[in-house]
């Protein structure tokens, strides 16, 4: 029997492990900024480093973990590392992840068997729900369904192996689909045209024509909307944005002149930094905690934390331009990256109406939860 304290050391292995290749995938996200494609060798090095089944279901070749606390907690070192690493990278990770839940949530035993091959293959998975009008719809023909329609926003489109994209049923309806992503005469990434994350290679991608079988079904009509998983799993985002304001935090402190270290005015902008990113890490980890045990206050702390790690990103991105000066905006600087990627990646959808509906929720009741009840 395995005891817990080993279970405890071996749910830090991916970190580990994560933490080893960190550096590589920093000089390689460099390249991949400079010259945007996509990050074929550092989804190499994901694969050689076993990352990429981590996550997985274990019928489907994941690691063990000794509970979902454990895990979660586990997958919020990996997502920070890598982020700090490269955000364009850590975002395509974050997405495989997500992917990795749902397979672990929703999928048949056959489909986690067909997902253990095709991890061994070293595949990269993400998940597509944003779409133009009028989305995609899963239409009945005589061999089964066929998807019609297109993906917009589709992170990775073109260089997936897979993505699990939302379709509507006839019933109107969500339903999550596991479709190809890899062709690129169905990717259209002209648009992206962008400063920062440029790596990701998001576009549109068109789905139509693409044939469903019964095997490529996920989950029943509205498992992927159900709460509290669904709003919650925000969190594993800002972990990987987290891991590039930490990221920041460190450049700044490393290129601080020994002027800049000797005036207490300097120091004091310094201090407020480092105060920004550990909140955005505390809020991060709670809301970690929160998804693991399913909270029902989930979705509110998932929300606020939305905002917390946005504000930490904005403040820390604005004090180390002022502590570093015209260096942090040099082309080829790792600071200039950073800022540059997280600029663009803070730029989630609706971010006054999340915070708008956790407050809300604080106002209806302590959504702190009964341990740290405030009244």
């Amino acid at each position: 029997m395995i005891s817990a304290d080993t279970n405890a050391i071996a749910a830090e292995v991916p970190a580990e492990r994560a933490q080893a290749i960190s550096g590589r995938l920093g000089d390689l996200g460099a390249r991949y900024d400079a010259a945007p494609v996509f990050p074929v060798e550092s989804l190499k090095l994901l694969r050689d480093a076993g990352l990429l089944r981590t996550f997985a279901p274990v019928d489907a070749g994941g690691e063990t973990f000794p509970d979902r606390h454990r895990q979660y907690t586990c997958m919020m070192s990996v997502l920070r590392i890598i982020g700090r690493a490269d955000l364009s990278l850590g975002r395509l990770y974050e997405g495989h992840v997500n992917a990795l839940l749902l397979f672990d949530w929703f999928a048949t035993p056959g489909q986690r068997s067909m997902l253990g091959r095709k991890l061994t293959a070293g595949a990269l998975y993400g998940v597509w729900a944003t779409e133009p009008p009028p989305g995609v719809r899963l239409v009945a023909t005589d061999q089964g369904w066929m998807l019609d329609g297109a993906k917009s926003f589709a992170t990775g489109a073109g260089g997936l192996a897979h993505a699990i994209v939302t379709a509507q049923s006839v019933d109107g309806q969500r339903r999550l689909v596991v479709a190809g992503a890899g062709d690129p005469a169905r990717a259209d990434l002209s648009q992206w045209r962008v400063r920062g994350m440029r790596a990701t290679g998001s576009g549109r991608y068109d789905l139509s024509g693409l044939a469903v079988s019964q095997d490529e079904l996920l989950g029943t009509a509205g498992n992927y909307d159900r709460e509290p998983d669904f709003t919650t799993g925000a969190w594993r985002f800002t972990a990987v944005q987290l891991g590039g304001v930490e990221a920041l935090l460190t450049e700044t402190r490393d290129a601080m002149s020994p002027a800049a270290r000797e005036d207490p005015l300097q120091r004091a902008k310094f201090a407020d930094a480092v105060v920004a990113t550990r909140t955005a890490y505390l809020w991060v980890r709670e809301c970690a905690a929160r998804a693991a045990a399913r909270d029902a206050d989930g979705p509110a702390f998932a929300r606020m934390t939305r905002g917390v790690v946005e504000r930490a990103a904005l403040d820390v991105m604005e004090l180390a331009a002022r502590l570093i000066g015209t260096r942090s905006a040099i082309d080829g600087q790792r600071i200039d990256k950073i800022i540059r990627d997280l600029s663009l990646y803070l730029r989630q959808a609706g971010p006054d109406y999340a915070k708008d509906q956790a407050a809300m929720a604080w106002l209806d009741h302590d959504a702190w939860g009964e341990e740290d009840r405030l009244w």
